[in-house]
């Protein structure tokens, strides 16, 4: 089964049938929506009033986003299907995916916290079809929590006022709760609450206009002297802390599988029109530089989604005893969304000035791929919580059981009481175990990189001052991601059994990425004389098999002209 989304003959990997039914009834509303009348709302900025009928009618957020215990007897909070609603909601529009993205969050800080009441009132709304939001960011601070300004003070009868103000809220016009993140006035200790966004003391300032996801209201509201009482408040102090950090953890998470959704539909429409386009005679696809456009840039895809899938089965096994989660959930976060970007831009060249044409899914997929990455953390920030791990990842193994393909039907409960802190403790099994009985020329390439970066950082590891430069350590963290990137995507082709060709097509691609880097590092910082020694000798060269390259456009690439196209 291909790994790439196809409507027209599309088989949920879901086990049971109320899974299914929702991911085929919503590529129907999407198939008989048209692409035209997606492209108008868009256009118009008008809010999806449509879609939201939708997900009331079909019941979509209440199955897919209420955990056991608090719906119906079946009620599960499965990764597994809650990514896959992600994939395909972003492959019709982020805007879309926008939504329930942002739900996510919004339900969060509520199966996190310890207001049972709260939980009830959820599930309950989430079978009137509510959509939800999260109070975080602020204009002036961002997310920066520590500089939080909403307060929470307390009045004469035991209750409390709410004031202050957050900006960039996704569903902020109509969510039927907004978990909002404050500080108790006179304590300082955090808190999170919710709000109803219809109140009368909930302000909806404005819609900020944002170049990307149109249709989507992405708001800035204030509270003034809102109303608290115990009912509303969901958790205090570190467990508020937590609750805002793992609400993140799980949020950041989907947008790996938004970028692949975004990236698979664009592709379909950028091959559709480069093979059916002639130039001086000749099919642009006869070209040999499009060819490789489109063979990289597959290849690429691919690598995302079989990073997502297994980084996703990582999250499902998570354990206060295995939390390698925090690893490869902000990889997914940074690299999965910045390939995205990259996949777009690749495809751009091929189809040039088709692809800002306004009547395209492209145009659409140009504006929208690039607030992934920025959103819930930068790729920077994510980079710089990456390299925390470098140490124990090389050099401080331990054996773990091996993490299967988890596409059981679970409650993934471990997601809202997820263990905080100590990152230090965090330790992986040796990374060559991945590279096991692979002999694909490229791979072992890529190998020989590695073993660099490890003698480069256990023989010239970054001085005093270089660990102290942000920016040095961001630039070391880029090669350290796509080691951890390559050792899930190997892990993967194990499991969803891929060509010998695309590997050795993928692993092309990853010995040039990190050869890039290791330039970049050379160029610009300053290192001593043997760094500079191992990251000149990381700068390999890939081995280039123009029959590898020429089977895999033959054989994968080609046929996939025509598979898709959006009416």
């Amino acid at each position: 089964m291909s790994l790439l989304i196809n409507p027209q003959n599309y088989e949920s990997p879901q086990k049971d049938s109320p899974s299914k039914e929702i991911m085929e009834k919503t590529i129907h509303f999407f198939e008989d929506k048209g692409l035209k009348s997606i492209k108008e709302d868009d256009q118009a900025s008008r809010w999806y009033t449509d879609f939201l009928k939708f997900i009331k009618n079909e019941q979509v957020f209440s199955t897919l986003l209420t955990p056991a215990g608090y719906g119906a007897p079946d009620s599960r909070f499965d990764l597994g299907r809650v990514c896959e609603f992600n994939e395909i909601s972003a492959f019709y529009s982020l805007s879309y995916q926008y939504a329930y993205q942002v739900s996510i969050l919004g339900l969060g800080p509520i199966w996190m916290g310890d207001n049972e009441k709260a939980k009830h009132l959820t599930a309950q709304k989430l079978r009137d079809g509510a959509i939800f939001a999260f109070g975080l960011s602020e204009k002036a601070h961002g997310a920066d929590l520590y500089s939080n300004e909403m307060a929470l003070s307390s009045t004469n009868d035991g209750h409390y006022l709410a004031n202050g103000g957050k900006y960039y809220i996704g569903n902020a016009n109509e969510a039927a709760l907004v978990s909002t993140f404050a500080k108790y006035e006179d304590t300082k200790d955090y808190v999170f609450f919710v709000v109803d966004s219809q109140h009368r003391n909930y302000k909806l300032i404005k819609k900020i206009s944002t170049s990307g996801v149109r249709p989507a209201y992405v708001g800035d509201y204030e509270l003034i002297d809102y109303p608290i009482t115990q009912d509303e408040i969901l958790s205090s102090g570190p467990l508020a802390w937590d609750s805002a950090l793992s609400t993140i953890n799980i949020g950041k998470f989907q947008l790996g599988f938004a970028s692949i959704g975004i990236c698979t539909h664009a592709y379909y429409e950028a091959l559709n029109h480069a093979s059916n386009r002639e130039l001086y005679g000749k099919k642009v696809t006869a070209f040999p530089h499009i060819q490789k456009i489109f063979t990289e840039s597959y290849a690429r895809l691919i690598t995302m989604k079989l990073y997502a899938l297994r980084s996703l089965d990582y999250f499902r096994s998570a354990s206060d005893d295995d939390r390698r989660y925090l690893l490869y959930n902000p990889i997914q976060k940074m690299k999965v969304t910045t390939q995205g970007m990259k996949i777009i831009e690749m495809l751009l060249d091929a189809i040039a000035a088709k692809g800002f044409e306004q009547d395209t899914y492209f145009e659409t997929a140009i504006r929208d791929i690039g607030m992934i990455p920025r959103l819930e953390g930068t790729t920077h920030v994510n980079i710089a919580l990456v390299i925390k791990f470098m140490s124990n990842y090389f050099f401080n193994p331990m054996e773990y059981p091996t993490i299967p393909k988890r596409d059981d039907i679970a409650d993934d409960s471990y997601l809202f009481r997820q263990k905080a802190g100590k990152l230090a403790s965090v330790r992986f099994p040796d990374y060559r175990l991945a590279y096991e009985g692979i002999q694909v020329s490229n791979v072992i390439i890529f190998q020989e990189q590695i073993e660099l970066f490890r003698s480069f950082l256990e023989q010239a590891s970054p001085s005093q001052e270089q660990s102290k430069n942000i920016d040095y350590m961001l630039a070391l963290g880029e090669m350290f991601t796509l080691i951890v990137y390559a050792q899930l995507v190997l892990e993967n082709s194990k499991l969803h059994t891929i060509s010998s060709a695309l590997l050795d097509e993928i692993f092309n691609f990853l010995v040039r990425d990190f050869a890039q880097f290791a330039l970049t590092q050379i160029s610009n910082y300053n290192n001593s004389t043997q760094q500079e020694e191992f990251l000149k000798a990381m700068m390999k060269k890939p081995n280039l098999n123009a029959a590898t390259s020429q089977t895999l456009w033959e054989t994968e690439v080609k046929p996939l002209v025509g598979a898709y196209q959006h009416a």
